[in-house]
Order: C-alpha cells, then structure tokens, then sequence
C-alpha cells in the first residue's frame, strides 16, 4: 500500500493536531462543529449550546458555551450511539425541557439502552424535568405503565408546550387563542 505525500502529510498533520489537543486538555464549545455541538460538555463543565442567527438573510449555527454546568463531567462529546439511543437531536437549538413533551422522545430517553449507558443525556434532562417540577424516575415509571397518563401529568406539572406541540399546532389551525392578560398598572 503506497501513501502520496500528501497523504503522508495529513495523516502527520491529524496526529499532531490529536497529541496536541490531547496535550492541552481544553475543549471549548466555540471551536466545535455544528454536528458535534449539542449535548457537549467544555473543559470548563460548562454544556455547549448550537445557537442559530440570520445573517444576510441565511440561518447560520454556532456552538457557544452555555452557564449550564454539568457536576461530574467536563471535555465530553456524547457519543451517536446515545444520541441515537435516547432519541435525541444533534442539530437541537438551545437546551429546553420540550422534547420532554413527546412520548417517543420520553419513551426512548426512560430506555434501559440510553438511561442505563447515556449519563450525559440523562442528566441534562434530569435537571430539565425537575425545572418543570417533575422527577424523571417517576415519569419513565409511568412512561412505561400508562404513557398517555405520562403526557397528562408532565402537562399539567406547568411545562409549556414547545412550538410543535400538538397544543401549538391546534392553535395554528384556526382554534380559539386566548389574549394575554393585560399587565398590572401600579399607581
């Protein structure tokens, strides 16, 4: 087998650039790609975040360090094994509790497969679900039981439907929308 020195070039190139990152130690959310940016955790314990903005009239993506810190991890990028397992978005925008509200999402997140071998995924959507009031273990234990009853709960625990909820869809299709309140006037 023949290598060009082109080839030869690269593969030097891609080790170095390895033994050096390896070397430095620092993984910063800001120099990760679109791909690998969500469900990401900086050296500093911080979650990486993609965050989209228009420019020139076209959606562009960048991964930012968000103020979410992770306790027990730092310098990790979920593998596509759990991604895939949990049912999970690599080109998620920003870190909400809303995929919490699809049973398919719920069913493969409370998985033996990704709540057994995803810690990562699993703890970002522990914290989500207690954010909304509600205990994870407890919802994957009705998930499994009585998903529908699941969905009613996690509903009625406060968490606003994300914008491809059936509720929001309902509303776009001719369903009567109520006004917002009006704000309080102090005198």
């Amino acid at each position: 087998m023949q290598f060009s020195s082109r080839s030869l070039s690269f593969l030097l190139l891609l080790a170095s650039s390895l033994v050096i990152q390896g070397s430095l130690g620092e993984l910063f959310c800001e120099d990760l790609p679109r791909d690998l940016c969500a469900f990401a955790i900086a050296s500093s314990g911080k979650r990486c975040v993609l965050e989209n903005y228009v420019e020139g009239g076209k959606t562009e993506y960048q991964c930012r360090t968000s103020e979410v810190v992770v306790e027990r991890m730092s310098e990790y990028i979920e593998t596509d094994k759990c991604v895939q397992a949990c049912g999970a978005d690599r080109n998620t925008v920003g870190i909400s509790s809303d995929a919490l509200l699809d049973p398919r999402f719920t069913a493969k997140l409370c998985s033996r497969a990704c709540s057994q071998n995803c810690p990562n995924i699993v703890d970002l959507y522990f914290n989500l679900a207690a954010g909304e009031g509600v205990f994870l273990p407890d919802l994957c234990e009705k998930q499994r039981t009585n998903p529908r009853r699941a969905m009613v709960e996690l509903m009625s625990s406060g968490a606003a439907p994300g914008p491809n909820s059936d509720v929001t869809s309902s509303l776009a299709e001719g369903a009567p929308a109520s006004a917002p309140a009006p704000a309080p006037v102090f005198i």
